[in-house]
C-alpha cells in the first residue's frame, strides 16, 4: 500500500498523524501540493510538487494511484477518481469513501456548490474537532493493521 495525500488542503494535525504512522509502519506515503512543502526526514515519505493550477494536484494523485492504494482527501471529485481506481479513500475527518457512498457525496457537492453559484451562503465546515482527528488515527490504523495483516 502507498498512502497519497492531497497535501494543499491537508490539516498540519492530519499530516503529523500521517508521518507518524508511515514511520511506525514502514508505509511509503506521498504528499502532493502545488507549493512547497516541509516534511520529515524520513526513508518512507516523499513530497512531489506539482505546477500551480486547477486540480493539478489531484491529476498527479490520479496518475500515481494504483489499486490498493490509500488516498487521503476531502476533495470528492478525487474521491471519486481514486475509489474508480480501485483505491481505498479516507477523508480528513476518518470516513471511509466508497463505491457504495461516494455517489451520494458528489451529489451534495454538486448541490451546495449550486447554492453557493446562486449566492446563498452555505458556510463551510465545521473545524476539525479533537473527536475528528481521533477518528481519522483510529480509520488509519486500521486499514494499515489490516494491510499488514494480509501482507504476512
Amino acid at each position: 500500500m502507498h498512502i497519497l495525500v492531497d497535501a494543499d488542503s491537508c490539516p498540519a494535525i492530519i499530516k503529523e498523524i500521517l508521518y507518524r504512522a508511515a514511520d511506525r509502519t514502514g508505509t511509503r506515503m506521498t504528499l502532493v501540493a502545488d507549493r512547497p512543502l516541509t516534511i520529515p526526514e524520513s526513508p518512507y515519505i516523499k513530497r512531489v510538487q506539482v505546477r500551480p493550477g486547477l486540480n493539478a494536484a489531484d491529476s498527479r494523485i490520479v496518475d500515481l494511484a494504483q489499486p490498493g492504494d490509500l488516498v487521503i482527501t476531502d476533495d470528492i471529485p478525487l474521491a471519486s477518481a481514486a475509489v474508480g481506481k480501485g483505491c481505498l479513500v479516507i477523508n480528513q475527518r476518518g470516513e471511509m469513501l466508497r463505491e457504495e457512498n461516494i455517489a451520494e457525496r458528489l451529489s451534495a457537492r454538486d448541490f451546495m456548490t449550486e447554492l453557493r453559484e446562486s449566492g446563498i451562503d452555505t458556510g463551510g465546515p465545521a473545524p476539525l474537532s479533537q473527536k475528528n482527528r481521533q477518528s481519522f488515527a483510529n480509520q488509519l490504523d486500521r486499514l494499515l493493521v489490516r494491510q499488514k495483516e494480509n501482507t504476512l
